[in-house]
């Protein structure tokens, strides 16, 4: 009996520095995840703080709950926001390039909780691609996010757009 070989299917790549340096075949054009970051801002507790495993859905705040596509399901959820966001690099500096916010609930007592996945790849797709979107997000936890990006490195704040600066009312 032949064996039949199988090509390897083509999944998600995460290509580091330039993509199209070098033969310029396949890959060019890729995206990387290599300058983003996940923040997760906690409303109730008025912080907000970097946590990696978000990446994948495995923030401290994600674990061991089960997340429901209807918000009505889950009425004692405490709110949080993940923000997205993308830093560029250029000769004058750094910068943040791209923040896009979603929306999340957790009870973490009844271990369920409600966020849209679609929405979270949607928004990490258009931080990546140097979007703003964070006017949907209530005042008190943009001016956390703002304090946290501003406190997180200053020059990085002080080279970002002015449109960031004022969606996240710090000017």
């Amino acid at each position: 009996m032949e064996e039949q070989q199988k090509k390897k299917p083509i999944g998600f790549n995460i290509v580091k520095n330039d993509s199209t340096s070098g033969h310029g075949g396949f890959g060019v054009g890729a995206l990387s995840l290599e300058n983003m970051s996940p923040v997760i801002v906690d409303v109730t507790e008025g912080t907000a703080y970097v946590d990696v495993g978000a990446m994948h859905a495995r923030s401290a705040v994600e674990k061991g709950i089960k997340f429901l596509t209807n918000k009505e399901e889950v009425p004692n959820g405490k709110p949080y926001w993940l923000v997205w966001v993308t830093i560029e690099r250029t000769a004058e500096g750094a910068y943040y390039a791209g923040a896009t916010a979603c929306e999340m609930t957790v009870d973490r007592e009844a271990r369920r909780g409600y966020k849209l996945l679609p929405e979270h790849v949607n928004k990490m797709d258009k931080s990546l691609k140097r979007h703003i979107i964070v006017d949907h997000m209530d005042e008190a936890s943009k001016k956390i996010l703002g304090s946290f990006l501003k406190s997180h490195d200053e020059d990085i704040w002080k080279n970002s757009s002015a449109r960031l600066k004022q969606d996240l009312l710090t000017e």
